[in-house]
């Protein structure tokens, strides 16, 4: 039960009320890294990323690893489960449970405040609601049933499930396949997915207004098209990183792949990925209000707070937590 660790790290003088662990979310572009590394160095504590992309290397602009954020008052902060997997892989749900828990008890045995950090929300889902993800293997059977099926008949056996993964996010066959594989598995095995370990988490969203995060999520952009991202993805191709896999990466690398590829042009590609990083943050905070839904509490804070007042904002709730 190493999950209930029960750090009860000290702050000021005071404990942090038994939370075991901290998370930073939030939609995209909402600054969640810079606060997780001034909490994790305030708390005497390191960063574990909860994104489904930063774990691959040289995938650095377009997945946002915001490296110069995790220098804090000239102090380095670690951060973990980033640059874990060589591009090309395909890194799995379970995969991240598994390798969360296995830092998770290197932070115990070196005595570190974990401070989880991320905008996938199946991978904080994984984590803050402590359920056993296992290893799903393929059904080829299956597979070759289900890809003659339309997208919308894809969707519509999805839906049969109770249990759901995020339709928005099944943007190709592939992954609407992938994910009814998954579903179905879990399905059959309810009993042995049942038991998992919970932690005692204190979850914190950052969340500006809608406007706020459109303009945010725009200059980001723009800024990492100047900073190279195009090259970034050029670079990955001429390395033999297969078209097909870089787009199942999506998002930023989708569209910047069919742009490289010819079947867009570049002002197309940037109209058509700033819609879709938009519609991506949408998606981030449906699938938190599902969690909240199931009964997970996220304590949204205001982004445009100074950095400073985030920080004491969450601390004066790790130490003295609200009323249920």
């Amino acid at each position: 039960m190493f999950f209930l660790l029960l750090f009860g790290m000290m702050e000021s003088g005071k404990r942090t009320s038994g939370y075991d662990m901290l998370v930073i979310t939030g939609p995209t572009a909402s600054g969640k890294t810079d606060l997780a590394a001034r909490l994790a160095l305030r708390l005497g504590g390191e960063v574990i990323s909860a994104d489904s992309r930063q774990v691959y290397k040289q995938m650095n602009i377009g997945t946002g690893k915001d490296y110069r954020d995790y220098l804090v008052d000239g102090i380095q902060v670690p951060c973990h489960l980033i640059d874990i997997r060589e591009p090309g892989y395909r890194y799995s749900v379970f995969e991240y449970q598994r390798d969360f828990v296995r830092v998770l008890r290197d932070f115990r045995e070196r005595g570190k405040f974990p401070v989880v950090c991320g905008g996938s929300g199946m991978y904080i889902d994984s984590v803050v609601s402590g359920y056993r993800l296992p290893e799903v293997p393929p059904d080829p059977d299956m597979r070759k049933i289900l890809e003659n099926k339309t997208m919308e008949e894809l969707s519509a056996i999805l839906s049969g499930y109770r249990k759901l993964h995020n339709l928005t996010d099944i943007d190709t066959k592939k992954r609407a396949i992938r994910a009814i594989e998954i579903e179905k598995f879990l399905a059959d095995n309810r009993e042995s997915t049942a038991a998992f370990p919970v932690s005692n988490p204190l979850v914190i969203g950052v969340l500006y207004n809608r406007e706020m995060r459109r303009e945010r999520i725009s200059a980001r952009l723009r800024a990492r098209l100047k900073e190279g991202m195009i090259q970034e993805v050029e670079k990955l191709l001429d390395q033999g990183i297969d078209s097909e896999t870089l787009i199942y990466y999506g998002l930023e690398y989708k569209y910047i792949t069919l742009y490289l590829t010819g079947k867009t042009g570049y002002d197309d590609m940037v109209k058509s990925l700033e819609t879709a990083i938009h519609q991506f943050a949408k998606r981030q905070m449906t699938w938190f209000r599902g969690m909240e839904r199931k009964g997970v509490v996220i304590h949204w804070i205001d982004g445009e707070l100074t950095p400073g007042d985030k920080v004491e904002t969450v601390i004066g709730l790790l130490q003295n937590p609200p009323e249920p």
